[in-house]
């Protein structure tokens, strides 16, 4: 039987878990809250979970060198970590985040080693790469060239749970989610480089509409020319990737970003206020019985602004303690987000991703192509974000386990002895690009 460690048992373990259990595969789920690793594994002979602290480094190569395959579902700054063990043990990885530079410099050393590292392998990235290479390869095979390439992603609550006036639920990090909107942007709009600081991010957005869930906002995420080399669109005029949210996110996390609520600084707060937190972050004296008003006023709005309102809704003009007595305000925020914004058990999420090509062909022809995803999560269940991103994950560790992807180096799926059976199998669980070729 082969053996697999599962590293992190987070939001997201549990459908690569469970999907790896049911194809009879041993799996290790190590985390360093056992509880956690346990209730994934529960009721499955072929499951065990340990705790692991992943700063053991001696506990963690034993670990890895003991099986045929590392996951790393931990935050992704210890990715590179797990990466290098597994180097030096000869065990593949795979993982479903963003290939850092760290990680891109292991390339040799893996090859060297003979190890697949298999990289942004769940939705976005993963799934975005994926049905984005089918497209371009199929239009590629009738001699077409890709002259505009726009793609959005987004984890949002389905319209029947977003009931919250920031239409806003947490399927994944919410410190993630927050430290992401901290990233400058860099694309590519009719030949002209845009280049975007991260102050400037939640002020570039635009509207798009997509049926049948309606208009969200898009803005730019990170920097889409990253892949213009990988998908071989070096020339193209037009390349932009965008994350989506509901109406009013993008003009209330700019003044969030203006107050400094994305502050990292460590701050003690023993004793502390949420009111009192909120007084902080604007300038001279603040009258705490005014405080809508002052803060209405330092944003440039409209005290009666939904803007206004979300912040109220999050308790931030309360005398509520702050929930954690040392942190950063982002920190504040992310806990605060954790217990207002969780979804309850019968609530679903969902997931929207939409690829728009233009493509050009020898005869002149110009055809429009989209490829939709639009998923949700099963209430009672597994979340659309915890499955699009394990369920990915958990089919390419099996074809890698099974020897049908060997090719060793540092990876994303975008060739097509991956995101092909990779596709197919995840259509056939339910989640499936569909395009359309007008």
């Amino acid at each position: 039987m082969k053996s697999v460690l599962v590293i992190g048992a987070g939001m997201v373990a549990r459908p690569l878990v469970h999907y790896l259990l049911d194809h009879d595969i041993h799996v290790t789920v190590a985390d360093i809250a056992l509880p956690q690793a346990q209730s994934i594994i529960e009721g499955y002979k072929n499951g065990v979970a340990v705790t692991l602290d992943v700063s053991d480094r001696i506990k963690l190569k034993k670990m890895i060198a003991e099986v045929d395959l590392a996951v790393s579902l931990l935050p992704a700054e210890y990715h590179v970590k797990v990466a290098e063990v597994c180097i030096e043990t000869g065990t593949n990885m795979v993982t479903a985040s963003y290939v850092s530079d760290e990680m891109r410099s292991l390339d040799a050393s893996a090859k060297s080693a003979g190890v697949v590292l298999l990289n942004e392998i769940g939705v976005d990235p993963g799934l975005d790469h994926m049905s984005a290479m089918r497209v371009i390869d199929a239009v590629r095979a009738e001699n077409g060239e890709i002259t505009s390439f726009k793609s959005f992603c987004g984890g949002l609550p389905s319209p029947d749970d977003n009931d919250n006036p920031w239409g806003y639920k947490i399927s994944w990090s919410p410190r993630s989610m927050l430290l992401a909107g901290k990233n400058a942007a860099h694309y590519r709009k009719d030949g002209e480089q845009i280049y975007v600081p991260a102050e400037s991010l939640f002020s570039h957005f635009w509207n798009l509409d997509v049926p049948p869930i309606g208009t969200l906002e898009a803005y730019p995420n990170r920097d889409s020319l990253t892949y213009k080399d990988i998908y071989g669109l070096e020339g193209i005029p037009t390349m932009f990737r965008c994350t989506l949210r509901y109406d009013g996110w993008c003009r209330t996390l700019e003044t969030a970003a203006k107050l400094g609520i994305l502050n990292e600084e460590v701050v003690d707060w023993t004793g502390k206020s949420l009111s009192d937190l909120t007084c902080s972050l604007l300038p001279g004296d603040v009258n705490k019985d005014d405080l809508r008003i002052q803060l209405a006023e330092f944003l440039s709005i409209p005290k009666t602004s939904d803007i206004i309102n979300r912040y109220e809704w999050l308790g931030l003009l309360s005398d509520e303690a702050v929930p954690i007595s040392k942190g950063s305000i982002l920190d504040v925020m992310s806990e605060l987000m954790s217990k207002r914004m969780a979804y309850s058990e019968n609530e679903k999420d969902m997931i929207v991703l939409v690829h728009q090509f233009e493509a050009r062909y020898p005869d002149n022809r110009i055809r429009e192509i989209t490829s939709t995803l639009i998923d949700y999560g099963i209430p009672g269940g597994d979340s659309s974000m915890s499955r699009t991103v394990g369920l990915p994950a958990g089919v390419g560790a099996r074809l890698v386990l099974d020897g049908k992807f060997k090719l060793p180096g540092v990876h994303i799926p975008v060739l097509p002895e991956l995101y092909n059976p990779i596709l197919d199998e995840l259509a056939e669980l339910g989640i499936e690009c569909k395009e359309k070729w007008d």
